[in-house]
């Protein structure tokens, strides 16, 4: 039997034809068909027509539903084709015009055939008081004023508009499909689920392409920049980049330093489907330009040039990843998924490495007070010992999840000397006091809960009164001897201050149309405190906390704020007065490309919110303005205050988005000042890196990158920033000179830099 490759349209009208040829199908069956009755009631006999017509309907309404939206969906994206070929002669936009005109003509074809065969109506009819034109804009359609302003445009003006408003339409498109396949019993019909498949595909290819198209119009230097791990392209505005680091031996794999997947080879059968679909366009090509039409047909074969290369799904776990970074004095300690290096600050502030302690378990987070150094660790894998070779056993004594300590009084052989497990590992810690006698650390878990036979009190039940989620840790390390360090309490900050239950903040999931799918807020993932200000913010999964905490050890919630386009409240970081909150999302776990030209612009973002009277009142949101490409993971991620007098400037990291510097002095226009940016790591796979924390300190900015290593930066006088506020954040005070990352102490400057800085910004 000779083999047939069917595609699109054409297999599913073979399909469709297989399955109506069963109609013909004699029935010879002598054993009885019995249907029972409700309980209680008599059993009844059914003939065998009887029992395949009940049981016929290989379609549900919903998939009836599902069939005429998209007709409409389908002929909104034909009319905003029809509009390219009088308002541009864009080569992209023009094939895209022509690619929706023909598939979509081809699927509303195909939708309507669908319907009138199973005797449904092509349109639906809408309940009396139905919002027609609201029903079809909810699943991405362009809304008519938007439809007018398309038509009015010309140019690049109207590329943008285009491919703008035709994203989100395939996007509509693919959350139709999402929620049609989430109902129970839909697209059971095998040609309607192949047809769904092809919609899905389609629209997503589509909106890759055009996402290439829509980030190449934008005139940010940073658009387009070239790949590459040692050699990628930059660009930078407004700083200097004073140097930049690999990683210290040992914190590398020499044979992947860029954390590459493997590439797998295509199968052979592969190889042999793309000769073939290439020789079939070739013959295509061929045959329309033997026809009276052949200056309408296209001399290039579309996507014949496409790899056929594809990598692992899993890359190497962020085994040496760099994490957050913690100063003191004239010292920087980098923190690292593999554990952290130590470095003295030299000439020009550049880092000089003085150790490396391997200490493997990530996420490797740190914070200084005196000689004593704590790390976070959240991994299955991390070990009391420190050991490489990991823990696999479920249950054992020989793992390692919480807060380790170390003494470095000799910053050249650290040594560990206590550690604090938990039940959730602590993938992210707050110094929130410190004395002669003690530290007290906020400790914020969002692993998986571990086995209460492995660490007593760890109960994974939501509905427990005695459940690990639903709290923080505070944790007392005692200096005298840091080995008795122990948890003190574990206060339920979101608990319903009416009814007292745990889980009194967001239950996840989304709020609405148009929202995110927000996580549920049963953790912290950061909590910034300023203890001189008794405030702390804490970035708790589904919401955006603020805590009164002059008692540490009982931090009281006094006010929560939600965003519905925050999937996961990340970070936040006061002004240097305390009277502003800067929350980041880090939507997509910080490792998709969310910066996409397609992006919403208040997804993985930053929300700004002054506090007025203790609360939170929301201004704005502000993200990184580059597009950037689908290899690279961009998102909201950590920064720091940039201590100007008078100002407030945020420098903050956006992964592979670079690092951008935003002034949010007025918190409902915040702009960009400053930034730096590097091209993907990879040109043909997303590669988890970029900046991971961007910090300033002692006239510097800091940033490590996940990936390739640390960069150090200094700001440059520019329109936004004078060289007397450049001077006075440099001259700028920090109390005990250190720096910990989500620990804010209140800056100073002298009279003389705050005077000279005024004086600056009135032209003085």
């Amino acid at each position: 039997m000779t083999d047939m490759k069917l595609s699109g349209r054409a297999a599913r009208a073979v399909l469709a034809a297989m399955l109506a040829g069963t109609s013909g199908i004699a029935f010879a069956q002598s054993a009885p068909i019995v249907q029972p009755g409700a309980p209680g009631q008599d059993s009844r006999d059914l003939s065998a027509e009887e029992a395949v017509k009940l049981a016929g309907s290989s379609y549900t309404s919903a998939d009836v539903k599902f069939m005429q939206d998209m007709i409409v969906h389908h002929r909104q994206a034909v009319e905003m084709a029809a509009l390219v070929a009088d308002r541009t002669n864009t080569e992209e936009i023009v094939a895209v015009a022509g690619r929706i005109e023909a598939s979509q003509e081809d699927e509303m074809a195909f939708m309507r055939e669908w319907l009138e065969a199973r005797g449904e109506p092509i349109v639906m009819t809408m309940a009396a008081g139905h919002d027609h034109h609201r029903h079809h804009t909810m699943m991405g359609m362009a809304t008519p004023e938007q439809m007018q302003a398309l038509a009015a445009a010309e140019g690049t003006e109207f590329d943008r508009q285009f491919l703008t408003l035709m994203i989100a339409h395939h996007e509509g498109a693919l959350d139709m499909v999402d929620k049609l396949l989430a109902l129970p019993g839909s697209a059971a019909d095998p040609v309607l689920y192949r047809f769904i498949g092809d919609v899905e595909n389609d629209q997503k290819s589509e909106i890759d392409r055009m996402d290439v198209v829509l980030a190449g119009l934008s005139p940010d230097p940073r658009a387009g920049l070239a790949a590459g791990f040692d050699d990628a392209g930059e660009a930078i505005s407004n700083l200097r980049l004073v140097a930049s680091l690999r990683k210290p031996a040992g914190f590398f794999n020499p044979d992947n330093p860029a954390d590459l997947r493997p590439a797998i080879p295509p199968r052979e059968d592969e190889r042999d489907e793309a000769d073939e679909a290439l020789a079939e366009a070739a013959e295509d090509v061929a045959e329309a330009a033997a026809s009276e039409d052949a200056e309408e047909t296209p001399t290039r074969m579309e996507g014949e040039e496409e790899s056929l290369t594809q990598f692992a799904e899993r890359s190497p776990l962020l085994d040496f990843a760099n994490t957050d970074m913690a100063f003191f004095d004239d010292i920087m300690v980098a923190g690292n998924y593999h554990g952290f290096n130590i470095y003295r600050l030299g000439e020009d502030g550049v880092p000089v490495l003085m150790s490396s302690v391997v200490c493997p378990g990530g996420q490797g987070d740190v914070s200084v007070v005196g000689n004593i150094l704590v790390m976070s660790v959240e991994q299955t894998r991390g070990r009391v010992d420190c050991g490489l070779q990991g823990v696999e056993e479920d249950v054992s004594e020989d793992r390692f999840r919480g807060l380790r300590i170390f003494d470095i009084s000799d910053l050249r052989r650290p040594r560990q000397v206590g550690g604090v497990q938990t039940c959730r590992g602590s993938h992210t810690h707050s110094i929130v006091s410190a004395d002669d006698e003690k530290i007290v650390v906020y400790n914020s878990g969002t692993s998986s809960i571990r086995d209460e036979e492995e660490l007593a009190r760890c109960v994974d039940n939501p509905a427990s009164s005695r459940t690990a989620l639903f709290s923080i840790d505070v944790i007392e390390i005692p200096l005298a001897d840091p080995s008795k360090a122990r948890i003190v309490s574990s206060p339920r900050v979101f608990a319903d201050a009416e009814t007292g239950e745990i889980a009194g903040l967001w239950k996840g999931g989304e709020s609405g149309e148009g929202a995110q799918n927000t996580r549920r807020t049963d953790q912290c993932h950061d909590i910034t405190v300023f203890p001189s200000k008794n405030l702390a913010a804490g970035a708790c999964s589904g919401n955006g906390i603020l805590m009164e905490i002059s008692d540490p050890y009982n931090p009281k919630r006094i006010d929560a704020v939600f965003d519905k386009g925050f999937a996961y409240w990340h970070s936040a970081t006061f002004n240097n007065d305390g009277t502003k909150v800067v929350f980041t999302d880090e939507w997509g776990g910080g490792g998709r490309p969310r910066c996409r030209a397609s992006d919403p612009m208040d997804w993985g973002a930053n929300a700004i919110y002054d506090i007025v009277d203790g609360k939170l009142e929301f201004r704005s949101h502000y993200k990184m303005p580059a597009p950037q490409t689908e290899w690279e993971n961009c998102v909201a991620h950590n920064g720091s205050i940039v201590p100007v007098p008078g100002r407030d400037i945020f420098v903050q990291s956006w992964y592979q988005g670079g690092i951008s510097v935003m002034d949010f002095t007025d918190s409902a226009n915040p702009k960009e000042i400053a930034f730096f940016d590097r091209g993907p790591i990879d040109e043909e796979q997303l590669v988890v890196g970029g900046f991971w924390s961007s910090y300033w300190y002692n006239g510097r900015i800091y940033g490590t990158e996940i990936t390739r290593g640390i960069d150090v930066f200094a700001l440059e006088p520019s329109e936004h920033l004078t060289e007397a506020e450049i001077a006075a954040a440099e001259a700028a005070s920090y109390e005990n000179t250190r720096f910990n990352p989500q620990t804010q102490t209140e800056v100073t400057w002298s009279e003389a830099e705050i005077e000279a800085a005024q004086a600056s910004r009135k032209g003085g």
